[in-house]
């Protein structure tokens, strides 16, 4: 548990922009066109030695029914009740409007500690807007630029009172924590360990990563041989929805969360920014993360929406598992198949997920022209998981995480090189290799070269010129004889070097 700070204010003042300034990447959207941020994002900020949870909200507006700007400002005031401390931010290039002073009033009500932020300050030019924040009665006013990193330090003075308060809280807990687990464990004071580990350590945030995922070594058997067995940890499973917009991506997190934790509607493309939000399942840690729909490239013509789609983009290639929700009453057109051939390419396990099935009634020939769509468009990876439910009333939901376990340690497995081996001399008998040239190609040695996705070496001779048809005999002859259905699997084909072929031969 850390020491959360929200960032507030109405829309375009730059909130998002501070809050990447904050963590140190460029984590959420940032466009000049106000109301890009929707949902609230978290993330572990960092200033001088202090270390804290901020979260980056939707603009405030005067707004309280259950439209797109009433949802934000929703979003915002939980936001507001789960922080320990929020900066209001106001453009002091614009200076202060009606709506600052509202939300100001709103906020002087509440009984936290807030500082008033004057944002977009770059110089004196922008002084008559610093001078009227003071007006609003909230104390001093601290002047900066997010954009250009001005004025940072005087955030530090703002919020290192509270943070050292929050350590000690902190540190007297942990040792009373402490006291009384060596009180039950009948320990002296003299045996105690009374080390009170930093919490500065420890992760609360929910900003997705911006580097690539890294996976632990393959275990080895004492022969060195890669072991197969179950999976290797219960590391945290980075788990993405992505689909087209309107599909329920957004109702599909909130459903497994048990709360409105994202923005949904009838609307399509309320999603902006990817959340990505940290949640356990039966004990095992997972990394949610939804997407903004994506639609085909010819058809978006809006900046913030190519922005979207980047980000979505991003987060295909650092998830390990996507699902892909599909719409039941328009199941699997172009795009669909576009997005799921991506997810493959990554080298990502898929799982296809067919949302709103309540609304269908020819259920058997829905699944039907979808089971054969998907064998003829993706033989690579004959046998993805398809899942029906509705999210918005959780039926057959229940399914759906089991499954992601399933798919992940297929996607995680390793097979002993002496197994491979074995499988590859049976295998290249019952089905020869080609002959090129006289002679027929020769399949010496298989290894797996690493699992996430199951990647194998093949050294054999002639390597460039085995068929593209043998290969695929070959990855099937996998996918069948080791139980490795509906995940990617790539063979690597080289040749033995020949010490001779570059020497000259003697006169």
């Amino acid at each position: 548990m850390s020491l959360k700070v929200a960032i507030i204010g109405r829309p375009n003042v730059g909130k998002s922009t501070l809050f990447n300034r904050l963590v140190g990447k460029k984590l959420a959207l940032v466009d000049d066109q106000p109301g890009v941020t929707r949902d609230r994002r978290y993330g572990k900020a960092r200033l001088g030695d202090m270390s804290f949870d901020i979260i980056d909200t939707a603009g405030l507006e005067e707004v309280f029914d259950n439209s797109v700007e009433g949802m934000m400002r929703q979003q915002s005031e939980m936001a507001f009740e789960e922080c320990d401390i929020a900066l209001f931010l106001i453009d002091a290039r614009a200076g202060l409007t009606p709506l600052d002073n509202h939300f100001a009033d709103w906020l002087r009500k509440r009984h936290k500690p807030v500082y008033v932020i004057a944002n977009k300050h770059e110089g004196i030019a922008q002084d008559p807007g610093l001078y009227e924040a003071y007006g609003l009665g909230l104390g001093d006013v601290a002047p900066i630029s997010a954009e250009h990193g001005l004025g940072i330090e005087l955030l530090y003075d703002m919020l290192e009172p509270h943070w050292k308060e929050w350590k000690d809280r902190v540190r007297v807990a942990k040792q009373h924590a402490r006291e009384e687990a060596n009180e039950a464990a009948g320990l002296d004071a003299d045996d105690a360990d009374d080390q009170i580990e930093d919490d500065d350590a420890d992760y609360g945030g929910e900003a997705f990563p911006s580097f690539e995922i890294e996976f632990n070594e393959d275990d080895e058997d004492e022969d060195g041989e890669l072991i197969d067995e179950g999976p290797r940890d219960n590391s945290k499973i980075q788990l993405a929805i992505v689909g087209r917009p309107n599909a329920g991506k957004s109702t599909l997190l909130n459903q497994l969360l048990g709360e409105n934790r994202v923005m949904t509607g009838p609307q399509a493309g309320l999603t902006r920014d990817s959340i990505a939000v940290d949640w356990s399942y039966e004990g095992r840690p997972f990394r949610l993360v939804d997407t903004a729909g994506m639609r085909r490239k010819k058809k978006i013509d809006d900046r913030v929406e190519r922005l979207s789609v980047a980000d979505t983009l991003r987060v295909i290639r650092y998830a390990q598992v996507v699902v892909l929700m599909l719409d039941a009453t328009n199941t699997m057109d172009k795009q669909d198949l576009t997005i799921a051939r991506m997810v493959l390419e990554e080298g990502r396990a898929l799982i296809i997920a067919v949302n709103k099935w309540d609304t269908i009634t020819d259920k058997a020939g829905v699944m039907q022209a979808l089971r054969d769509k998907l064998d003829t468009s993706f033989a690579q990876a004959k046998g993805i998981p398809v899942l029906t439910f509705s999210a918005l009333t959780g039926r057959g939901t229940e399914r759906l995480m089991p499954t992601v376990l399933d798919i992940h340690d297929i996607w995680s497995r390793r097979i002993s090189t002496s197994k491979l081996n074995r499988w590859l001399e049976v295998v290249s008998e019952r089905h020869l290799p080609p002959v090129i040239s006289g002679r027929r190609i020769r399949l010496r040695y298989m290894t797996q070269a690493k699992a996430r996705p199951p990647s194998f070496f093949i050294n054999c001779s002639k390597a460039a010129e085995l068929p593209e048809s043998y290969t695929r005999y070959l990855i099937n002859g996998l996918r069948e004889d080791f139980d490795m259905p509906g995940v990617p699997i790539r063979i690597n084909l080289r040749s033995s070097e020949n010490p001779f072929a570059n020497k000259k031969k003697k006169r």
